[in-house]
């Protein structure tokens, strides 16, 4: 990010009286955690925030709903126009669902991201890929801000980071991503603590549906150009009463076969649209094959939305892999 633009953030936050921060739509510890951090933040300095997600009826999935500040969540239907939108780690506009045209309505608005497909939604753009995690860019603004670095804000900044950085081991963790964690931890978060609750704390039925997902994978040894590629699918029915972000663990486990340099994850949503959660360990650019499929996201991380239409689905990715994207 360029000088101007933080002043330009900066300026806005400063000139506005109510804020609104936007997470992605099924947003995941590092969009939430963000907004959650920022709002805080804000609140201290005065502002009048709301934190909302843009699907229908949104609340707080249980997987996040430990985290500080999940009080100033409230539904898009229930969102008061506001003088500024911050989106939180969303790359493209239709990640904010339903609150795309309040943000296209505000006075002004900011988009605060780290993935490389960022599309240049906003009127004032942080965005920095080379961030192992929103977070980091997060904490940066609050710096320039002069907010203090509370336990309940660095607790949302650290389940961000945590999260993105797959407890600092993908690629993308940095000495400066590892330094930001110690200073988290220096503000008093108990770390131990959010890592079980974001790690290790799945219902029953989450451990027997990722059973069935993981056994039902399939390898293809010659895909990938030769690489490898490992996936699974986990229908509507298999899901159960879970919801959606349930199923995101279990490209985590996938994504350890050593034989395969990408990972795959296929989630039949609530809609019945096929979504694909792609990982590589070390070569593969999946954020490029996510967005020649119409998502995005990082080299080692991204995903995508389909069509209800499983075996095309399938059959698209490993056409798109055929010569891979390197990183």
């Amino acid at each position: 990010m360029t000088a101007d633009q933080w002043t330009a953030a900066t300026d806005a936050i400063a000139s506005a009286d109510r804020v609104l921060l936007v997470a992605h739509v099924t947003p995941d510890a590092d969009a939430l955690g963000s907004a959650l951090a920022l709002g805080l933040a804000l609140q201290s300095l005065g502002k009048h925030v709301q934190v909302s997600v843009g699907e229908d009826g949104f609340v707080v999935p249980a997987s996040l709903d430990f985290l500080p500040g999940v009080h100033l969540v409230v539904a898009p239907e229930n969102v008061v126009a506001p003088d500024l939108v911050i989106s939180c780690d969303t790359s493209s506009v239709e990640r904010i669902g339903v609150l795309s045209s309040v943000m296209h309505d505000a006075p002004t608005s900011i988009a605060i991201d780290h993935h490389a497909s960022f599309s240049g939604f906003g009127k004032i753009h942080l965005v920095d890929p080379d961030a192992a995690a929103t977070a980091e860019i997060i904490m940066q603004l609050l710096d320039r801000l002069e907010v203090a670095l509370t336990v309940d804000v660095a607790s949302c900044l650290y389940a961000g980071l945590v999260t993105d950085t797959g407890s600092f081991k993908f690629q993308g963790a940095t000495g400066d991503t590892l330094r930001l964690g110690a200073r988290l931890y220096d503000a008093g978060i108990d770390h131990s603590r959010l890592a079980r609750l974001l790690f290790d704390d799945e219902p029953y039925d989450a451990i027997t549906m990722m059973g069935q997902a993981l056994s039902t994978a399939t390898f293809v040894p010659d895909a990938v150009g030769g690489l490898g590629l490992v996936y699974t699918s986990i229908c509507q029915d298999e899901r159960g009463p879970l919801p959606e972000l349930a199923m995101e663990r279990v490209i985590e486990v996938l994504r350890r076969t050593s034989e395969a340099e990408v990972a795959a994850v296929f989630k039949q949503a609530d809609d019945g649209i096929w979504k694909g959660s792609l990982r590589s360990k070390a070569t593969v650019d999946v954020g490029a094959v996510a967005t020649s499929l119409g998502g995005g996201g990082h080299r080692f991380a991204a995903g995508y939305t389909g069509t209800h239409d499983f075996d095309a689905v399938l059959r698209d990715l490993i056409e798109q892999l055929t010569n891979p994207p390197k990183v």
